[in-house]
């Protein structure tokens, strides 16, 4: 598929509105865990991505804030990262205001690669090009009904999936950023 007809696809949003099947490979990541986080701006957009998980049959795990009980992003953020470090979730969801104060907070972390997503678009990109294992939205943004198929976007996305024209530069750019990685 040439660049231009990649970037022009409806992506993951397309199919969950027509109704047509994902990504074939989808059914094999469901077993995948996935960590949540919120902090009380993002509780009731955080709370409808995780139900949509569950019914897509992933295993979610809660950090974050919920109802009755705040947590600020700059401490919902790390108990998320320090699971995907200790390889309890391969992939973390985090949720505040806007996105971008989640998204600060989990790329202090070593082999956390967070992107603050606002389009289905963006979501998809965040693992086609960076590999992105986090992503974070935010509720000032993001309506629950896009933020599922931002989310099934990127879950749906492998890396360069799309871009195999780029892969090979694709793969060696996200291994030098790795590579900077200074975090703990």
């Amino acid at each position: 598929m040439k660049r231009r007809t990649f970037l022009q696809t409806g992506i993951g949003a397309a199919a969950v509105v027509a109704g047509l099947p994902r990504n074939a490979n989808a059914s094999e990541e469901r077993t995948m865990n996935i960590v949540v986080a919120a902090d009380p701006f993002a509780v009731d957009l955080k709370d409808a991505v995780k139900e949509h998980l569950e019914k897509r049959g992933f295993t979610v795990v809660d950090v974050g804030a919920v109802k009755g009980k705040d947590m600020p992003y700059y401490d919902a953020a790390p108990l998320a990262a320090k699971l995907l470090q200790e390889q309890k979730a391969e992939r973390a969801i985090l949720f505040c205001g806007t996105g971008a104060g989640m998204c600060i907070v989990a790329n202090k972390f070593k082999g956390v690669n967070a992107v603050c997503v606002e389009s289905v678009f963006s979501a998809k990109m965040a693992r086609a090009i960076n590999d992105a294992n986090v992503i974070t939205l935010g509720a000032m943004i993001v309506a629950p009904w896009m933020a599922k198929a931002m989310v099934d976007a990127w879950l749906d996305t492998k890396h360069t999936e799309g871009l195999d024209e780029f892969a090979g530069f694709l793969k060696d750019a996200c291994a030098r950023v790795n590579a900077l990685d200074t975090g703990k």
